[in-house]
């Protein structure tokens, strides 16, 4: 598990046992370190210790892409309703913030990625945000498990994959009735492609939503949403399960 160390701006992800050279001094972070100690560095500058939240994953830990952004994770953990113990199917690992948040709130993830370097990143940014223990990371394509996955009745299933429509297609073989899944997608072809796939599919509560999120400026002349930027990240399509007969 890490820590954070944080002075005014400064923010550093530290595990007990490592050590930060700075222009602030060397500061060894001992064994038995915990949220809200405050640690000196040889020359006495303080940091303060805290324990890192979601946002902070997002910030620190090492990635190998584009994560997903907090706001799309938000959209998608609300939506899923998931909770402690459940059991969700990942496709699409990349960095592993999204594993992450899950398995933060319980959630026990197994998860794929094709790219083996990758993989291992992933694995070690669930050490590093102490959930090794509920994330399995799965080299591969999922795709060419879904046989080897049939009948598991997952919980839940999230997809960030340029071939999510199909493990859509094969997802009430994945899911327990009525369950639900997530996809995010990047371009509206392939979001409209997972639509279509989860409607012939006879899903129930088929949705698509673009993400879009602009932040308000306020000042002596008024209030007004800022001109800075692009608020569009991506498109989520969610879909429950049938129910059985």
């Amino acid at each position: 598990m890490s820590y954070l160390l944080v002075r005014e701006d400064r923010e550093h992800l530290l595990e007990p046992g490592d050590t930060l050279e700075s222009d602030l001094g060397i500061l060894d972070v001992p064994e038995d370190v915990a949220p809200g100690d405050v640690l000196e560095t040889h020359i006495g500058e303080a940091f303060v210790v805290r324990e890192p939240r979601g946002p902070d994953l997002f910030d620190h830990l090492e990635r190998t892409g584009a994560p997903m952004l907090p706001r799309d994770i938000g959209l998608i953990v609300g939506r899923l309703g998931l909770a402690t113990g459940d059991r969700v199917l990942d496709a699409g690992t990349g960095t592993g913030i999204l594993a992450v948040y899950l398995a933060r709130l319980g959630v026990e993830v197994t998860t794929y990625e094709q790219d083996a370097e990758f993989a291992e990143v992933a694995r070690e940014n669930m050490a590093t945000a102490g959930v090794a223990d509920r994330v399995e990371v799965r080299d591969g394509d999922v795709t060419e498990e879904l046989d080897a996955l049939a009948g598991a009745d997952f919980d839940g299933l999230t997809l960030d994959t340029a071939d999510a429509a199909t493990v859509v297609a094969e997802a009430s073989d994945l899911l327990a009735a009525g369950a639900p899944l997530a996809v995010y997608s990047p371009f509206v072809e392939s979001a409209r492609e997972c639509v279509e796939t989860a409607r012939e599919a006879g899903f129930v509560g088929v949705e698509c939503v673009e993400t879009i999120q602009r932040e308000m400026e306020f000042d002596d002349r008024g209030s007004r949403p800022s001109t800075r930027g692009v608020g569009h990240t991506g498109y989520l399509t969610f879909a429950r399960t049938p129910l059985r007969e």
